[in-house]
């Protein structure tokens, strides 16, 4: 009989330890951050042998308010459209952010800009390519002929975006390029930290009839064909933090395992203490 109490004794010391380890296990695992969260654009769809996926055609960019548009006109005499040119303007391509700001033409409240002879011209909610053809009807039905082979050109004044939240390098930038994804976004912005949710970004977009907000999944591919895969100009990126951040035990199972060393450093010299 003592033998049996012995034994059971022992037995229910070794489930407390075995109850305890399972415990720091599970801790050291679930404080650490999957590897198959921080990778972008995963085939998820096991049944498909092919990743191939094709992104989404991006929309024409529609011109809204407080938006800088750099206007170029040329003709065969440059002296006739030398009043569309500022003085003193650095070239096309030379031109910074700020040169843009009092040299471009800023989309006003009403939706309008002011150019030299044209007066003001409406362009909210027009493409690029509308309003270059708005202009060159209105030069040649008022100004020029056809034998003055105006050439007109009329480009954003950069791409500006703003990324925040679990991100490297917050903050607003401007790019000068056509089309920009939210992966070439991401990137310049340094690449999101560890404890960023890859899964739930948010992206932000202004359009006339309002504010949009939507999320998009940057760990499958799939995200390749959503509308928010190409980013607009002013669209705001926010990333949100994972869970793992608020526990604060660690990104990696290095990080979280001491963390819980330290955790059960405290309580066993605490116990010791009381004891004594």
């Amino acid at each position: 009989m003592k033998n049996y109490l012995c034994l059971l004794n022992f037995l229910k010391k070794m489930n407390k330890k075995l109850l305890s380890l399972l415990i720091v296990i599970g801790l050291f695992f679930g404080s650490c951050v999957p590897i198959k969260d921080l990778i972008y654009l995963q085939n998820k769809d096991k049944s498909q042998a092919s990743t191939a996926v094709n992104p989404i055609n991006a929309l024409p960019y529609r011109l809204q308010i407080n938006d800088v548009v750099s206007i170029s006109i040329k003709a065969n005499d440059p002296k006739l459209v030398q009043i569309f040119k500022p003085d003193n303007s650095p070239n096309e391509m030379g031109k910074n952010d700020q040169a843009l700001y009092f040299e471009g033409f800023t989309v006003d409240d009403h939706g309008n800009i002011r150019m030299p002879l044209l007066q003001e011209l409406n362009v909210v909610g027009l493409t690029l390519e509308e309003v270059r053809l708005k202009i060159e009807k209105r030069l040649l039905d008022d100004y020029f002929n056809k034998e003055a082979s105006i050439f007109v050109s009329v480009k954003l004044g950069g791409l500006r975006y703003t990324v925040n939240g679990e991100i490297n390098l917050p903050g607003t930038k401007t790019l000068y390029q056509e089309k920009l994804t939210i992966m070439e976004a991401i990137a310049n912005s340094g690449d999101i930290t560890v404890t960023g949710d890859r899964k739930d970004v948010v992206v932000m977009r202004q359009t006339p009839a309002g504010t949009e907000m939507h999320t998009i999944d940057l760990t499958d591919i799939k995200a390749m064909q959503s509308p928010y895969y190409y980013i607009q100009s002013n669209d705001y990126i926010y990333i949100k933090p994972l869970k793992q951040k608020s526990w604060g035990t660690g990104k990696t199972g290095v990080e979280s395992l001491t963390t819980v060393v330290s955790i059960l450093t405290l309580l066993l010299t605490t116990f010791i203490i009381l004891r004594n």
